[in-house]
């Protein structure tokens, strides 16, 4: 019953995009459900679960520049703009405040479809009410 929850993010950090996959789904998953999705921006700030080839390939032919670092195994190291990373910090202190909401931290419902649904909800209320 645990799930990963992947979110587009504005610049202020309030959710545009969200998707659940199962927890032990690589994050490969979400971010080619989210691919689709994402708003013509200049750049994409994603943690080391977000680091392949095909995904910065699929930014760049989009015109999106990542800033992703690479995993620690890979052989060829990446280039990232530390200082622009460090901002990806409002994305998780989004994580914290949909976390706030008891039903979304303990995740009571069963079927994803709902689950998902209570988080666009809170999401919702803090973000754009």
């Amino acid at each position: 019953m645990n799930t990963k929850l992947h979110a587009i993010c504005d610049s202020q950090g309030r959710p545009i995009d969200l998707f659940v996959t199962a927890g032990q789904v690589s994050d490969y998953i979400g971010a080619r459900a989210l691919l689709s999705g994402l708003p013509n921006v200049k750049w994409l700030l994603g943690d080391r679960g977000y680091d392949a080839d095909w995904f910065r390939e699929a930014l760049q032919d989009k015109g999106i520049r990542a800033c992703i670092p690479g995993r620690k195994k890979r052989k060829t190291p990446v280039k990232y703009d530390k200082r622009r990373y460090k901002r990806r910090n409002r994305i998780e202190i989004m994580f914290g405040r949909l976390k706030d909401w008891r039903r979304v931290a303990t995740r009571y419902d069963r079927c994803p479809k709902v689950f998902l649904s209570a988080i666009a909800l809170a999401a919702v209320v803090i973000y754009w009410l």
